[in-house]
């Protein structure tokens, strides 16, 4: 039941090159930071990341597109990431856009073993194009099918060494229902407690879910500072 691990190097030890990955986050809130660097210095190529956004060009899954170890991106919002656009426009990254209600109910249904669903969300656009369509009380839906990956990549708040795990605030975002939809699930967590400390009913994520646990360091950078302008 101790699901620890010494780090994040030693967590993704066992990633090998064309693995899928879920990674958590929004923006650069509640992203996997330690374990987006272990992956890095590992150097496992031909990654497909399904993940909200692709960070920034020098933070967060940005890294990654730097050395050219991802293959292809199924994300809802790519906008804040240059590089992300030059990789695309010249062949050289993949990407598969999602409606992000679409993006979430895909790994939903992945967890919840649900093959497919019908949802009104793209019909009539590019989204929708190869997809069968159904009308549903006079709506027409498109059929998504559900995403799961190999790994998945969690950052939590706190966390015990069986796995459970509480997040914080907006950092909780995708992170839960992506640790449902994975073969095995890695958490990265700031705070590492012991057994009972975690209040049960408070738990956003059973550790029956996750496969490793390790506690990291975080630089947590804030994507777009604003501040009040004196005067």
């Amino acid at each position: 039941m101790d699901k620890r691990v010494a780090n994040a190097d030693v967590a993704v030890e066992k990633l090998p090159d064309g693995a899928t990955i879920l990674m958590g986050g929004f923006g650069l809130c509640g992203i996997p930071e330690n374990l987006i660097a272990a992956v890095r210095r590992k150097g496992t190529r031909h990654l497909t990341i399904a993940s909200n956004n692709a960070g920034l060009d020098d933070f967060g899954i940005g890294l990654l597109l730097q050395t050219r170890q991802v293959k292809k991106m199924i994300s809802t919002y790519v906008g804040e990431n240059k590089l992300f656009e030059q990789l695309v426009l010249a062949g050289e990254l993949e990407v598969e856009l999602n409606p992000q209600g679409t993006f979430v109910e895909r790994i939903r249904a992945g967890g919840a073993g649900i093959p497919a669903f019908f949802t009104p969300t793209g019909y009539g656009t590019m989204i929708a194009e190869g997809k069968e369509v159904r009308e549903f009380d006079g709506r027409p839906c498109v059929m998504e099918r559900a995403l799961r990956a190999d790994f998945a990549f969690i950052k939590a708040w706190k966390g015990d060494r069986w796995g459970n795990l509480i997040y914080r605030k907006t950092a909780r975002n995708f992170n839960p229902v992506m640790a449902t939809a994975a073969q095995y699930v890695i958490a990265e967590v700031e705070q590492l407690v012991d057994i009972g400390q975690l209040p049960p009913d408070q738990i956003h994520t059973p550790g029956i879910f996750v496969n490793a646990i390790f506690e990291g360091k975080y630089e947590k950078r804030i994507e777009k500072r604003t501040v009040t302008k004196k005067g």
